[in-house]
């Protein structure tokens, strides 16, 4: 192989990589999917959010029916809100619905998932999630059982 030649292939090989290491960084940023169409944003309050974010998916069934819009801290009762913006396809969830945040994976991206309720009317613009459950901490978990553990060894 002639030297030009060689040079062509390690700088194609080295283009690809780029192209690989910006499409990596799209995916872990949550840069590459559009926002939702047409939606219409409803709230939750959570005790704890854990590493949720902005742009985090929004899921009911495994299916991704918003984002994450916003986080807030409610200073008189002492809760994260949760503002989401849920895709207009996705018009008929029921008011008793509840939300969850979960996480993807032992240790990956948080995400919020909503559970159907049984109600026959359906959030829209302004609703609150009334039913929710906190993320879980991992090391809130590990302390509490390390705490049981030494509790445990002095009876």
């Amino acid at each position: 192989m002639n030297r030009k030649a060689l040079e062509f292939w390690v700088g194609l090989f080295v283009a690809a990589g780029m192209a690989a290491l910006a499409m990596l960084a799209f995916k872990v940023g949550n840069l590459g999917t559009a926002d939702v169409d047409d939606a219409y944003k409803i709230t939750a309050r959570f005790e704890n959010v854990g590493g949720l974010k902005v742009k985090s998916p929004v899921t009911m069934a495994g299916v991704r029916v918003g984002r994450v819009s916003a986080i807030e801290f409610d200073a008189e009762r002492y809760r994260a809100i949760v503002t989401m913006s849920i895709d207009g396809r996705y018009n008929k969830l029921p008011t008793d619905s509840s939300a969850s945040i979960l996480t993807a994976g032992l240790l990956g991206e948080q995400y919020v998932g909503l559970d159907a309720g049984g109600s026959m009317d359906f959030l829209k613009e302004g609703s609150v999630v009334e039913l929710t459950q906190s993320a879980l901490v991992l090391e809130k978990m590990i302390g509490r059982f390390l705490f049981s553990l030494s509790s445990g060894e002095k009876k």
